[in-house]
């Protein structure tokens, strides 16, 4: 079992950056993968980055330049820095973390932060 608290989220104005932050509790040795997920009313939940345990970093396209995934072990905190923000870029952002245990791969999501971008 893995818990997941997001936190940082809030109303920004276009251009500007906000830096989103999820504490992990729990069996954390088990976690391969952890990541960053948005959702827009209407829309579907659509990958915005990731980073493994090996620290292997992706980004999606859209927000390539402009977004880093990264965390701090000591922590067991994985952060999103968001920088020039869009309009297209307000929804709701979920953690995500992928386990193995006895071979078993399960995911695990927070309750999620809303972000808003405004024009």
């Amino acid at each position: 079992q893995v818990q997941l608290v997001e936190s940082g989220g809030g109303l920004v104005q276009a251009g500007g950056s906000r830096r989103l932050s999820c504490v992990a509790s729990g069996n954390i040795a088990s976690i391969n993968v952890m990541g960053w997920y948005r959702q827009a009313p209407g829309k579907q939940r659509e990958f915005v980055a990731s980073i493994t345990r090996g620290g292997t970093i992706s980004h999606a396209d859209s927000v390539k330049g402009r977004f880093t995934i990264s965390r701090d072990n000591a922590k067991n905190t994985l952060y999103l820095q968001m920088n020039r923000l869009k309009p297209e870029n307000t929804g709701v952002y979920s953690c995500n973390a992928v386990t193995i245990t006895m071979a078993t791969q399960s995911s695990y999501w927070g309750q999620g932060t809303q972000v808003t971008v405004s024009s």
